[in-house]
């Protein structure tokens, strides 16, 4: 196994995290003895960074049930999350996490994450709650050992969000078609320079890169040498990024465990050769046959006077087509509609100030509106609907 320093405290962390969201789950819970299983080859091959939230159903207490029969609290650096969206008082942060540590079995966090994060502005609303001396007391006590934020929107909101506080590290989703969109490597080199450990989730982009790639892309890979998986192939781009810190996986298997284990240990900052980099420019090629907008998410069009993120309307956008109507939907809630305030495609009132800064020539009021015809469906607006009452922003 690799390790990489977290450069704020010294802490060495594996640079294979094991994401604790698609445990296996039988019987209306998680398979516990399978889980156990799964994490303790991951623990006896050096993983020992492990991240879940207190919105993933089960998934706390599954770990903290597995760090205590295995006595291995020493060994571990417990990730998890506060699920700000649910929090209207400061109580609510005292009930949340006192709910935590007892699902965890532990005493403090390793690190802690406000939970999908996604803009200043709901940031300026928990401070107005009272969270900065919270997590200011919690570190004091050493209840929390690193306070930070998990993150699913565009560059410029990543950039507003990781200088809006003193944070101690940060999480995003990056891989080989994220490198510009979502935070992007703009961010991550952003984060990076600012000393901020940067932790990868969605590197396969939930198996999509792995088993759910366009035949002409799968053809690509099974063409290239040396000889690899297309799964092998996505982890070694991200891990190429000497600024990432840990890469998180969703492993469910014990195969899964091992390949990802040994690709952890080979895979080393700046390793991939001109050869190899140019295999993912032909597999882009191939995904982007099927993209509806040519966007390669400069930024240049922002910001938008209505509040539109238009690089992140495009890219879900372009996922509904590549990777399915319900991937992009599902990308399209997160990223531009689950947060205090809204980024969609229907904010446009087609003032055609983007289309003059744009490098690429789009024709971004007829795209946008396209965007909107496709994702903003009744589904959607209900979806909307219910998060926005549920999230309680």
């Amino acid at each position: 196994m690799q390790y990489r320093k977290n450069l704020k405290n010294g802490d060495a962390l594996s640079a294979l995290g094991f994401g604790c969201m698609r445990f296996t789950r039988r019987g209306g819970g998680i398979d516990q003895e399978k889980a156990d299983r799964e994490m303790g080859l991951a623990l006896d091959l050096g993983v020992n960074y492990f991240d879940t939230a207190y919105v993933y159903p089960g998934s706390e207490v599954c770990l903290g049930n597995f760090i205590a029969s295995r006595g291995c609290r020493d060994k571990v650096r417990i990730a998890t999350k506060l699920p700000h969206y649910r929090v209207n008082r400061r109580e609510d942060l005292d009930r949340y996490f006192a709910e935590e540590l007892q699902r965890l079995k532990t005493d403090h966090v390793d690190y802690y994450l406000m939970h999908m994060l996604n803009d200043a502005e709901s940031w300026a609303r928990l401070r107005g709650l009272g969270v900065e001396a919270w997590l200011a007391e919690k570190r004091a006590c050493g209840a929390i050992r690193n306070a930070g934020f998990s993150f699913h929107g565009g560059t410029l909101q990543f950039k507003a969000l990781a200088d809006a506080w003193d944070w101690d590290f940060c999480q995003i989703q990056f891989n080989y078609m994220d490198e510009h969109s979502q935070a992007g490597v703009e961010g991550l080199n952003y984060a990076a320079e600012k000393g901020l450990p940067v932790i990868i989730m969605e590197p396969l982009r939930g198996g999509r890169l792995a088993d759910g790639l366009p035949g002409a892309a799968k053809r690509v890979f099974e063409a290239a040498r040396p000889q690899r998986t297309p799964a092998d192939w996505g982890l070694r781009w991200v891990w190429n990024h000497p600024e990432v810190t840990v890469v998180l996986s969703g492993m469910n298997d014990v195969s899964q465990v091992r390949e990802n284990c040994r690709i952890a240990g080979e895979s080393l900052p700046n390793a991939l050769t001109a050869d190899e980099l140019a295999v993912y420019d032909r597999a882009l090629q191939a995904i982007r046959g099927v993209t509806k907008v040519g966007c390669t998410g400069c930024g240049y069009c922002q910001p938008c006077p209505r509040g539109v993120d238009i690089p992140t309307c495009f890219s879900a956008y372009n996922d509904s087509y590549s990777e399915g109507l319900a991937t992009g939907m599902r990308e399209y809630l997160m990223c531009t509609t689950l947060r205090k305030v809204r980024s969609n495609a229907g904010l446009c009132v087609k003032c055609g100030k983007c289309e003059q800064h744009c490098p690429q020539h789009i024709d971004i009021r007829n795209q946008l509106n396209n965007v909107k015809k496709r994702l903003e469906n009744p589904i959607y607006k209900i979806a909307a609907w219910g998060a926005g009452r549920g999230m309680k922003y």
